[in-house]
């Protein structure tokens, strides 16, 4: 029995529930020095999280001239950061206990990625957090990538939940964004802290400007429970 009512609860993955933008950027470093670009920083990752796998290499592309064609440098980032994903991603914590926490409450959920399905299935399955979350929607699988709404509104109709009861947990400003865009409130939790004061994020029901430093599974549940009651 759901004790939140009709409330469901949709994860984004990366930087959300695992600390996973660190494999990312190694991989990213990786393919971008193999095709000649050997100064890839930190700085430059920056700009391209919460955004998905396919619209980064293509945005790469782009910036950096690269002769190989987009699906070429997506695979290849894709293998790179799978190698790395299987052995060296963690979940943190707090939103561990916070999937627990939701489990035992019997509130639905479902992972809303811009990862591939490949690297979403690896990062559950190492991290152990397939245990619970087992309704999974990548970008792959939708028209667009976010800030549209697409993969959340499908994660939305894969628990038949309707989006005004979804609430989103986000890190990156285009994923709020996405989440607003669906009708659904967010939980945003800045994976970057110099996004804590991006536009999009003004439109979060909880904004966490400290980051995962920040959240408790506690605290987030509590939140979720005041939101149903004054609903």
């Amino acid at each position: 029995m759901n004790s939140l009512g009709t409330t469901a609860v949709i994860f984004d993955l990366d930087g959300t529930l695992v600390d996973s933008e660190p494999n990312y950027f190694e991989a990213g470093r990786q393919v971008l020095a193999e095709q000649g670009v050997p100064d890839f920083t930190w700085a430059d990752h920056e700009r391209y999280v919460g955004i998905s796998t396919q619209e980064t290499v293509a945005l790469w592309k782009e910036r950096y001239g690269l002769g190989a064609p987009v699906a070429e440098l997506l695979a290849a980032k894709n293998r790179a950061y799978l190698e790395l994903a299987r052995t060296a991603t963690r979940a943190y914590p707090e939103m561990r206990a916070f999937v627990e926490r939701l489990a035992d409450a019997g509130v639905p959920m479902a992972v809303a990625s811009g990862s591939s399905p490949e690297a979403i299935e690896a990062i559950l399955a190492g991290t152990g957090l397939d245990a619970w979350l087992r309704t999974v929607v990548s970008a792959d699988e939708v028209e667009r990538g976010k800030p549209a709404p697409d993969v959340f509104l499908e994660a939305a109709r894969r628990l038949g939940a309707a989006p005004p009861d979804c609430v989103v947990l986000e890190d990156a400003a285009p994923g709020a964004a996405a989440a607003h865009a669906a009708g659904m409130r967010c939980i945003a939790v800045p994976c970057v802290a110099a996004q804590a004061d991006a536009p999009e994020f003004t439109t979060a029901g909880l904004l966490l400007r400290g980051g995962q430093t920040e959240f408790t599974a506690r605290a987030a549940y509590d939140w979720l429970v005041r939101s149903v009651s004054t609903a």
